[in-house]
């Protein structure tokens, strides 16, 4: 059994350059991982037959969401379908909550069947809205679909240094006070 790894998960490669290289290991470097860190094909399926109601509406809404983020691969897709199950498990679980309440009485009995009192449980659908909830949440940090995740990703603008050097150059030079 391998011991739990502790800290921080990795920050991807990109990330990393994008922030200017905070560990200090030399963008060429950070560079060269980028180039054989494997690209995985973008685009995801259409949605799985079985997703049904809100998870199938769910999926729809991802997959533009991510597209539009350029978050569409293809290896993910198991992930956003897990992602549209717990979300309909998670909201199943709240309207019954709504229907039944958050508790349960059930019923104390004797060695003969006898009811000799109740007792207030949980509902066992509250654990399955948290469990679901969590997952959830844990998915939308994982591709940047919830506020803070998306202050996280970093997105790729295009190389304009060549066009910033022109126009600096072309400038005409300032002359300093007292000098000619």
């Amino acid at each position: 059994m391998m011991p739990a790894v502790r800290g921080r998960k990795p920050k991807p490669i990109r990330r990393q350059i994008n922030e200017g290289d905070p560990s200090k290991q030399g963008r060429h470097k950070l560079e060269k991982k980028l180039e054989t860190e494997p690209k995985a094909a973008r685009g995801l399926p259409h949605c799985p037959k079985h997703l049904k109601g809100i998870a199938r509406t769910a999926w729809k809404f991802w997959c533009e969401e991510l597209t539009a983020m350029k978050l569409d691969a293809r290896p993910d897709a198991q992930m956003l379908e897990g992602a549209c199950v717990a979300y309909a498990r998670a909201v199943e679980a709240d309207r019954l909550l709504e229907t039944t309440g958050l508790v349960v009485i059930q019923p104390i009995l004797d060695k003969e069947g006898k009811m000799i009192g109740e007792k207030v449980k949980t509902h066992p659908a509250v654990a399955i809205s948290n469990a679901s909830w969590r997952n959830l949440r844990s998915f939308c940090s994982e591709f940047g679909l919830s506020p803070i995740s998306r202050t996280r990703l970093t997105l790729e603008k295009p190389d304009s240094s060549d066009v910033d050097l022109f126009a600096l150059l072309s400038q005409p030079r300032e002359r300093k006070p007292g000098l000619n």
